[in-house]
C-alpha cells in the first residue's frame, strides 16, 4: 500500500508465469490490490470471527473487502518483506477476515532483498492459524545483486530491475509453477482433507 511500490510489477511477472501453467483444470485468476480498498487500521466493533453468526460489519470498506475475498476458491498472496516481516497493510487486511476463507487453499509468494523468507514464514503461521490450507511450496523472489541497488531502485521507483526479472525467470519460474499446481490440486480437494504443510 506504499505510494511507490514494486508490488504491481511483481504481480504482473507472477501472473504471466502462471498463465502458462500446465495445471488442470486451470482456474481463472483475478488480481485484487489491497491498496484499492483503503482499509484503515481495523476499526470494526465486531470481531471478524463473529461475522455473520453474531452480527455484521458496520463499515463499507469492511463489507467490500469481505465480499471480494469470500468470492474466491483459493488465493495467491504476494507480499514484500519490510523490516523482517510482512507489511502492516498486509497483516491489517488479513485481520479483517476469518469465515470468508476457512479451509480454502493459499499460495504464499514473497519478494525482497533475500526473497522475503521471514515474511513468508510469518504469513504461513498466520494463515495456517486462520484455518487456510497453505501450500507446501512458497516461492521467494530475491532481488538481484550485487549489493542492494535493484532493491533500492524497486523501492524508490516502483520498477523491478532487468537483472531481478532475469533472475526470477531463471530461478523462480519452476517454484511458482509448482506452488500453483499444489494450489490447484488443493482447490479440488475436499475441505476436510488434512493440510500438507510444515
Amino acid at each position: 500500500t506504499r505510494a511507490i511500490r514494486a508490488g504491481p510489477e511483481v504481480v504482473d511477472f507472477i501472473h504471466k508465469i502462471l498463465l502458462a501453467s500446465p495445471a488442470t483444470p486451470k482456474p481463472e485468476i483475478s488480481i485484487l490490490d489491497i491498496a484499492t480498498f483503503n482499509l484503515p487500521v481495523f476499526n470494526e466493533r465486531i470481531m471478524p470471527a463473529m461475522v455473520p453468526a453474531h452480527g455484521q460489519f458496520e463499515h463499507e470498506h469492511s463489507k467490500k473487502w469481505s465480499a471480494a475475498m469470500a468470492s474466491f476458491d483459493g488465493y495467491i498472496f504476494v507480499s514484500p518483506e519490510y523490516n523482517f516481516g510482512p507489511p502492516g497493510g498486509v497483516k491489517n487486511a488479513i485481520d479483517y477476515l476469518y469465515n470468508e476463507w476457512i479451509g480454502k487453499p493459499v499460495l504464499i509468494v514473497t519478494y525482497g532483498i533475500k526473497g522475503g523468507s521471514i515474511s513468508s514464514d510469518s504469513l504461513k503461521q498466520t494463515l495456517n492459524g486462520m484455518k487456510l490450507k497453505v501450500v507446501e511450496t512458497r516461492p521467494m523472489l530475491a532481488y538481484a545483486g550485487p549489493g542492494m541497488e535493484e532493491m533500492f531502485t524497486a523501492s524508490g521507483t516502483g520498477k523491478v530491475g532487468p537483472k531481478s526479472l532475469e533472475l526470477w525467470e531463471k530461478e523462480s519460474k519452476d517454484p511458482l509453477l509448482k506452488g500453483f499446481g499444489e494450489l490447484v490440486e488443493l482447490m479440488g480437494a475436499p475441505a476436510s482433507e488434512p493440510v500438507k504443510s510444515e
